[in-house]
């Protein structure tokens, strides 16, 4: 081949060979994964065989498996066959371990053995970046995302999934049953082959019945009545489209807004993000280290108490209010439309009336107040207001604060856009990463341990964009 520029034959042999350190040039990432592993105080994260046994075979070294890892992560290989395959071709993964190659149970067992001491590098990256000063006055944006489990939908199981599968197995044998019927009027030879493929489907049906009905009975006993056979601590949940739904873990993260770094994260299996605001934003908080902190997330956060937790705690929140008023809906005024005077403590409904406190309860922990004016019936606009003789107002007792944050959006409204830019996209980013599966390791612990290691590729690869590969080795060095 001529004119062509031409590599070298595979049996050349030279005189005095490259070393394995020219084949990664300095600005290459697994440069960062080497001496942000070496600057570590593996003991004092808590790394088992850190201190090596004076007997037996010895072990590798923690360094080496975490680099295995965290360079894994890094490049989208998360499996630990596939990490030991690296690790016997991958050129840059042999500068990385000292041309160490273990087999895939070492590197699993080292995840599975090591997640708290793995969970505790991810917060120690986030260390390094507050002391880099990387979010001063930072805001920060909360929220949480559906993630896969290796739980497939058909292995989960609900009372109402169970109850329709039962149905659709009944309505199965009914139909094979009316088949059999039909078959015995065909010749003998048709009608005993035919017979006998139906009799091997309807007892396949009763069987899978006999195992839905064993479910059902394990379900009674459930404490959330759901149970996934794969992925025992998977759940299945709701997402964004109509209709649909996945069988996973709720992962919640904390995202500052200059630089896009995942502050905290935590995985849940609960659906919804109601409970999350105050423990995500006081981790936030203390990660970064600040007295006071800006916090924005969506509506799916609102909750009064949860609001109230960080008020007290000096957290500044930005939550819009869900509209889910049923009289609205109904064409009726909603409680929107009722202005409270805090001077007189009274609310003004929409004709001009006062509606004052008359009594007070307690529900879901909260207490209420409740307001009404006696004379709606004689009201020209009763019918556009309730269906009963008043219309009652109930304010909870720490509504101020509820009142104070929706005045604080109403003249910012553009932290809702700030909040879709920070932190919808590493969402986005990390979903890709993983592929189609999300998660590959099982149960709750596990997954924590995976995810944690997805967070700090993340925060990675954002500060070897902020700082440059050379600036980050720096960086971490000092």
């Amino acid at each position: 081949m001529k004119r062509f520029i031409e590599g070298e034959a595979r049996t050349q042999v030279t005189l005095l060979p490259e070393c394995l350190d020219d084949y990664v040039a300095e600005e290459n990432s697994v440069r960062v994964v080497d001496v942000f592993v070496d600057e570590l105080d593996l003991g004092a994260l808590g790394f088992e065989g850190v201190d090596p046994a004076a007997t037996g075979r010895p072990a590798y070294h923690p360094a080496v498996l975490l680099k295995i890892y965290i360079y894994g992560y890094l490049n989208r290989i998360q499996s630990s066959r596939r990490l030991e395959r690296e690790a016997e071709r991958n050129v840059e993964l042999m500068w990385l371990t000292g041309r160490l190659a273990p087999d895939f149970k070492t590197i699993a067992d080292f995840r599975k053995d090591n997640g708290k001491a793995i969970r505790s590098v991810c917060r120690q990256f986030v260390v390094l970046c507050r002391n880099l000063n990387l979010f001063s006055q930072s805001i920060i944006a909360i929220d949480g995302s559906k993630f896969k489990a290796v739980n497939n939908r058909d292995r989960n199981f609900t009372q109402g999934k169970v109850k329709a599968r039962m149905q659709q197995i009944e309505q199965s044998i009914d139909r094979y049953l009316a088949a059999m019927d039909s078959a015995d009027r065909a010749t003998p030879e048709v009608a005993e082959a035919k017979a006998e493929r139906l009799k091997e489907k309807i007892e396949t049906l009763k069987k899978q019945m006999q195992k839905l009905k064993e479910i059902e009975a394990q379900l009674h006993e459930s404490p959330d009545q759901q149970i996934s056979l794969t992925d025992p601590d998977a759940r299945s949940m709701a997402t964004s489209g109509r209709g649909t739904g996945t069988v996973g873990y709720n992962v919640q993260t904390a995202v500052d807004d200059k630089h896009h770094l995942i502050i905290a994260h935590e995985v849940t299996n609960v659906g919804n993000d109601r409970g999350q605001l105050s423990n995500m934003a006081n981790q936030a908080r203390e990660e970064i280290g600040a007295e006071s902190l800006t916090v924005v997330a969506d509506r799916g956060y609102y909750k009064g108490l949860e609001i109230l937790a960080c008020e007290q705690a000096g957290i500044t929140t930005f939550v819009p209010k869900p509209l889910t008023s049923g009289s609205k809906a109904e064409g009726r005024f909603g409680k929107q439309d009722f202005i409270y005077l805090a001077a007189s403590d009274e609310y003004r409904c929409p004709a001009g009336q006062l509606l004052t406190r008359r009594h007070s309860s307690t529900e879901d922990g909260m207490l209420l107040h409740c307001y009404y004016f006696s004379g709606c019936q004689s009201c020209s606009m009763q019918k556009q207001c309730t269906t009963g003789k008043e219309r009652r107002v109930k304010r909870w007792e720490h509504e101020a604060v509820v009142d104070a944050m929706q005045v604080r959006l109403e003249h910012d409204p553009g932290k809702m856009k700030v909040r879709r830019q920070t932190v919808e996209h590493p969402f986005g980013t990390l979903k890709y990463w993983m592929g189609a599966t999300h998660f590959l390791t099982k149960t709750l612990p596990r997954v924590i341990t995976e995810m944690s290691l997805h967070v700090l590729a993340y925060n990675l690869k954002r500060m070897m964009s902020i700082f440059g590969i050379v600036g980050l080795l720096e960086a971490i060095r000092t």
